[in-house]
């Protein structure tokens, strides 16, 4: 067949299930593998049509946003901070390395990852809980002062595995929500890593109002109040077979939710902005409260709506024609009303993962083999196709993608990390206000990614890093009054460029082990707190507070003032985020042709899975 002639794209071999499931086309067809929950779905003994009101993926979602929020808890790091550094008597260099400590436990995710394809959520949800309650109830112990004298290694792997509680809660519900809306995979990463970057402006009214700003209520609260959460909320977050028919109402869903999380987040920031000014009293504060509490259950109401309001949502059906053989489907376009071809021309063969161009013909006639038993191959995956990590680790791409997000996150956790020192070193004593501000633009950051539309390719990698070392220098120049802007800067980039990983990751390398390949990207987080935040940021300050109250270096707490405590510091981090703007570039160019087969007709193609 001529690769010009007009066909109709068929994503996938549209044979009845009950021919699939009879004689030799089960073991021949079994070698071109579908991508999970369509084989489900496919395979079943009929294709029912689904009711809205009762499927539970969207209730599910509801659920994971709550459980999204409870695992932002390691972003509360610089609340408690300062109190740790004056109760312990620490330096800060020895602030910075608990700070190192609490982005090691966040990001070091490979034993979730693989938990996630042995476990169901609910075990993955428990360990994580418990984490959460073991770690900070060591801090919490030592903060309050109910147990003197705590070792600082002890306290550092407290803090670890408190932290380490955000790896598990975040990957189960992650996983668990992309594998249940395949087709929306970056909607929902951007959905729920948004509400997990609003996360801290959450914490911080909890910590303003109920809390009265006390470190050790806070930490009390993180130890008892997150694992009850989770352990409320780990029955509705569960494994769904996916719908791939066409869902009329599934968008607008996705923009109430994506509202309401905006809603919620300035109703957070300016209640926080307007708290030190008009001086609340305490029936507002728990008023203000408890309308937080009731935008937070927004995404509920859509599975109350569906359940209320059913509507039917027609899968599509399994048309009861003949299979076509490999002969059939080689013929001209003359056969082309009497059988569907499995693949017909170079676009198809593209859709069906292979992103070059020249070997369409080859690569047909060998799929063709291959579902026919004439030949047994197991190729290597190729870009958009399920990669084993041992696969995948082999990749320039992998690489690149792993430079760029660890120069970008770990710029922008060194000023997280270093908030509270930075806001005292430029005469900012309240840390509320910071870190409400940078988690309201970390979490627009985050949004933006989820917008549809908005298609999640490399080059807005690019755009991201390239940014960065203008927002950095802006910090640095906080003699001229641009705290606050630099913080809204950096918040919005390290929101970008945390959420854009999602999403590329599984659409370069599938979904099969994304929960493995998203954790170790997300080791770049605590790579660059290590050495970004607690080697460079925390000498330089240390250095810099000494030379001011002419002390040793390690004698006591001493705070830093002025902008010399983190100029060389942004200025260094500031060049890190331009090679990072290089790396990007070269990325994008890479990667380019995944975008153009996924969204090159304005809306999300499955790839084929590989046969591993």
């Amino acid at each position: 067949m001529s690769s010009h002639s007009p066909t109709r794209l068929c994503p996938f071999p549209t044979f009845p299930s009950s021919k699939l499931l009879s004689g030799h086309l089960k073991a021949d067809f079994s070698l071109i593998k579908l991508p999970v929950g369509f084989q489900n779905a496919t395979l079943g003994s009929s294709m029912e049509n689904l009711k809205a009101g009762t499927r539970p993926p969207w209730l599910g979602l509801g659920a994971a946003v709550w459980v999204q929020i409870a695992s932002g808890n390691a972003y509360n790091f610089p609340l408690y901070s300062h109190s740790l550094k004056s109760v312990m008597g620490f330096n800060q260099h020895q602030l910075t390395m608990l700070g190192v400590a609490n982005d090691i436990g966040e990001n070091v995710g490979l034993l979730p990852g693989i938990a996630c394809n042995k476990f169901p959520p609910w075990i993955v949800l428990s360990i994580g809980s418990f984490a959460c309650f073991l770690g900070y109830g060591v801090l919490w112990l030592a903060v309050s002062r109910t147990v003197l004298n705590l070792p600082y290694w002890l306290l550092w792997l407290s803090l670890c595995v408190a932290a380490n509680s955000c790896a598990w809660l975040s990957t189960a519900v992650l996983v668990t929500n992309m594998r249940n809306f395949p087709v929306s995979r970056g909607t929902v990463a951007g959905i729920l890593k948004g509400y997990a970057g609003l996360s801290a402006a959450v914490f911080t009214e909890i910590y303003s109002t109920i809390l009265r700003k006390s470190s050790s209520n806070l930490l009390m609260f993180l130890s008892f109040g997150v694992p009850i959460l989770c352990f409320l909320m780990m029955y509705f977050v569960r494994a769904c077979t996916p719908t791939f028919g066409a869902d009329s109402t599934e968008h607008g869903h996705f923009l109430f939710i994506q509202v309401a999380s905006v809603v919620l987040g300035l109703y957070v920031l300016t209640t926080t902005i307007l708290d030190p000014i008009l001086h609340f009293s305490a029936e507002i504060s728990y008023a203000i409260l408890v309308a937080m509490v009731v935008l937070l259950m927004a995404p509920l109401a859509i599975p109350v709506k569906m359940t209320i309001c059913p509507s039917r949502i027609n899968q599509p059906e399994m048309p009861n024609q003949p299979v076509a053989s490999s002969e059939e489907t080689l013929q001209g376009e003359g056969n082309a009303d009497k059988t569907e071809p499995l693949l017909t021309s170079s676009e198809s063969s593209t859709y069906l993962g292979s992103f070059r161009e020249g070997d369409e013909a080859l690569e047909v006639a060998m799929l063709l083999a291959v579902g026919e038993g004439a030949v047994k191959k197991k190729r290597r995956p190729k870009r958009g196709e399920d990669f084993k990590f041992t696969e995948a680790v082999v990749k320039a791409d992998f690489w690149l993608l792993f430079l760029v997000y660890f120069t970008g996150v770990g710029s922008g956790v060194t000023v997280l990390n270093n908030l509270a020192q930075i806001g005292i070193a430029q005469g900012v004593h309240s840390t509320t206000i910071l870190l409400s501000l940078f988690s309201f633009c970390n979490f627009i950051g985050r949004l933006v990614t989820s917008l549809p539309g908005y298609e999640l390719s490399g080059h807005n990698v690019n755009l991201v890093k390239i940014g960065s070392p203008h927002h950095v220098d802006d910090m640095h120049s906080k003699l001229d009054g641009t705290l606050y802007a630099a913080t809204a800067l950096l918040g919005i980039c390290y929101g970008v460029q945390f959420s854009i990983m999602i999403p590329t990751v599984s659409e370069l390398f599938g979904l099969k082990h994304f929960g493995i390949f998203y954790n170790f990207m997300s080791l770049g987080n605590p790579l660059g707190a290590f050495l970004f935040s607690g080697l460079l940021a925390g000498y330089i300050y240390d250095t810099e507070a000494a030379k001011q109250h002419g002390l040793s270096l390690l004698s006591s707490s001493i705070s830093c003032i002025g902008p010399n405590c983190f100029r060389l510091t942004f200025l260094v981090l500031a060049g890190l985020c331009g090679a990072g703007s290089v790396a990007s570039i070269v990325l994008t160019k890479r990667i380019w042709p995944v975008y153009q087969m996924l969204y090159g007709r304005g809306s999300f193609r499955l790839p084929q899975t590989s046969n591993h």
